[in-house]
């Protein structure tokens, strides 16, 4: 079996919908936020300068993954700020978010979301990313020890877009 990793082409845009609306729809309900990113895949990740990968055996698509960017500005120490001239622009820090994660059931346990998330490390580094986000709901475990082993650490949960997010978890790039 040839197992590769590829870079989003539109012919994989049906895949990375339906890869994602399969686990979705087996552990929660479909959501816009799901519809917006799922059913157009390149105005959700590419467009805004992120990337959707995907794993492929022997050319089909059996798991995918978007890193799509997210701006968020630094915090400006008040001490520092009141230091700065006026006016001040505060300076952002790049950060990116891992989304969209699925593997096809039958393909699971083959380590394709950890080769997955490392393309997309790779990526947010290789963009000058500072860290990397994500959002996911407690009862993924599986998911949640990928993360925790990667380095991810949950944070306080911030994130509205989904109902079925409880958990934030962020990483800093080296």
């Amino acid at each position: 079996m040839n197992v590769s990793v590829v870079k989003f082409d539109e012919q994989f845009a049906a895949a990375f919908a339906a890869l994602n609306y399969q686990w979705i729809e087996h552990y929660f309900k479909v959501e816009e936020e799901d519809r917006k990113a799922l059913d157009n895949p390149v105005k959700y990740a590419l467009e805004p300068g992120g990337e959707i990968f995907f794993v492929l055996e022997d050319g089909e698509p059996v798991g995918t993954v978007a890193i799509v960017p997210k701006e968020v500005p630094k915090e400006v120490p008040k001490q520092a700020a009141e230091q700065m001239p006026k006016p001040t622009k505060e300076a952002s820090k790049c950060v990116f978010e891992l989304a969209k994660m699925a593997v096809r059931p039958d393909r699971q346990g083959r380590g394709y979301s950890k080769l997955l998330m490392d393309h997309c490390l790779d990526f947010a580094r290789a963009q000058g990313a500072d860290e990397v986000m994500l959002v996911t709901n407690d009862i993924l475990a599986p998911a949640l020890g990928l993360y925790t082993a990667a380095g991810f650490v949950a944070t306080q949960y911030s994130d509205s877009r989904y109902e079925r997010g409880n958990l934030e978890m962020h990483l800093t790039l080296a």
